[in-house]
Parts: C-alpha cells; structure tokens; sequence
C-alpha cells in the first residue's frame, strides 16, 4: 500500500533520515519504534505532506505523492495523529470530528459529517462527550477524539504518533485493543509510532526500527524483542512478547 524508498530529509546539517526504504502492505499494522530524535515523526511528515524529503520517492497505492500538500494527500486516504492533540477547545467534541469529515476524503456535507462523526464517536467511546466542549477532555479522552478525527476523514492507511503516550496502564490496554480492532474489523493499514513497548509489541504485524535516521532492524515483534542491535541501541534488555 505504502512505500518509501531511500526517502532522505536534512535540516540544516542534520540529516533526520538518510535514505530510508520502507513498505507496508495492505491490512497490516507496522510499529515504528526508535530512540527519541532516530526519524520517526519526520517520516510521518514527509509522508504526509508536512516536509518535502531532499531524496527518495513516496508511493501510495502506486501513485507518487512524493512532495504533495497535506490537504491533497488526505482526500487519497492518508489520515494521521499528532503526538499533542489540539482540539479547537471552544467547539464541542462532536465538532471537531464533523470538522475533519467535511474537510476529508469525501468533502461531507454537515448532515454527513455529523453522522459520520458520531458513529466513529460512538467506536471510540466518546459519543456521551459529543455535545461538551473540547477544552474539558481530560488526557485519554482528548486522544480519542483525535483518533476519531482522523477516521472521520474516510482513510484506507492511518498513521498514529504516539497515540498512547501519558495513558495510565489499563487506558493504554483498551486504546491498543482499539486500535487492532480497526485492522481486524474495519480493514485498514496503520502505521503506529510508539515507545511503549508493552503496546506495540502486543499488537504488531511487524516492527520497523529507525537509528539516527537510518533502518537499524525490521522483523516480526519477537524477533525485533531479542535482537542484539535493537537492545543495545533502543531497548536495554530484551522484551518478552
């Protein structure tokens, strides 16, 4: 569904990522772990348009997209998460979602952004906060509307950058679970970024490692888990998955 080849972004004198080549294909849930700083979110980016890369090719289903604005890229069906939600605090939840629908994929009327927004709400387990304002979520609350707004743009491939950060343990369980749920029951492709291994490692297809913006290891959880390079580098101490 998704490839990027020898994709390169510099800032400066820093080289963010140095000719990553990476591929997903379609149904499957790739975690994207790394050190703070190793190109994670800057692959997103360019990914989705935020950054244009100094090197290498974006293909999407095929189709080069490869330096695209972010509004075009998201009515092909790329939708993403920020690791910092930020609501419009002053619309309600039920809002912010509609929001995202009308300016998505299929430019939904209201009526249509309204129904599509409360039917990902009610997925997500919001649809009781739907008419509060946005400003009184508290921390996993506000996570899933983001999660919410990013499926009311209608996406076949999401992006989720840390969408489980400062969760408490049992919070982080069920938005996991939620999150596989959309591979196994609505049928789509997510690439998900995340540093809580406990997390990523339990609902993974596949693990792809960045280092200091280049590929360090790619492989099933359990073998990612027990790989020399990966402990040494990111993880400490191997993981049981």
């Amino acid at each position: 569904m998704l490839e990027a080849k020898e994709v390169t972004k510099r800032f400066g004198g820093l080289v963010a990522l140095n000719k990553v080549s990476l591929e997903i294909r379609e149904h499957e849930l790739l975690g994207l772990i790394g050190p703070n700083g190793s190109g994670k979110t800057t692959l997103f980016n360019v990914i989705t348009g935020y950054y244009k890369p100094e090197g290498g090719k974006i293909y999407y289903k095929g189709e080069d997209i490869t330096g695209l604005r972010p509004h075009v890229i998201v009515k092909m069906g790329i939708a993403r998460t920020f690791q910092i939600p930020k609501p419009f605090g002053r619309l309600t939840v039920l809002e912010n979602v509609m929001s995202a629908a009308m300016y998505g994929r299929k430019a939904a009327s209201r009526s249509e952004a309204e129904t599509i927004a409360m039917e990902w709400l009610e997925y997500v387990g919001l649809d009781k906060k739907a008419n509060v304002e946005a400003r009184t979520l508290n921390v996993v609350e506000r996570k899933l509307m983001e999660l919410a707004r990013a499926l009311s743009t209608g996406p076949d491939l999401l992006l989720l950058d840390e969408l489980v950060a400062g969760l408490n343990p049992s919070e982080m369980m069920d938005t996991v679970k939620l999150v596989r749920r959309l591979v196994d029951e609505k049928g789509l492709t997510i690439i998900m970024v995340e540093h809580v291994m406990k997390a990523v490692m339990s609902i993974s297809d596949r693990v792809f490692v960045l280092h200091r913006g280049e590929k360090l290891a790619e492989g099933k959880p359990e073998e990612i888990a027990k790989d020399p390079k990966v402990i040494e580098a990111y993880l400490g101490e191997p993981i049981k998955v």
